[in-house]
């Protein structure tokens, strides 16, 4: 399957997210739960600042949202 295209829309800017992608800092209350990084492909969560975690496709993501999460 071919990648998804990933943008992101802010202060009224079109940028597309490469294939690096853009990673995200979750915290709650002050405390770092991990990253989510955001590619072409899909999604990977990093619990903490581990490098790599659960990957999961843009379809997969889509489906389970779909369904009700």
């Amino acid at each position: 399957m071919a990648a998804k295209k990933v943008k992101i829309k802010e202060f009224g800017l079109d940028l597309e997210v490469k294939n690096k992608g853009v990673t995200l800092d979750v915290y709650e209350g002050g405390k770092h739960l991990g990253d989510i990084q955001i590619t072409k492909t899909g999604l990977t969560w990093c619990n903490g600042k581990a490098a790599t975690g659960p990957k999961v496709s843009w379809q997969e993501f889509i489906d389970w949202m779909n369904s009700g999460g």
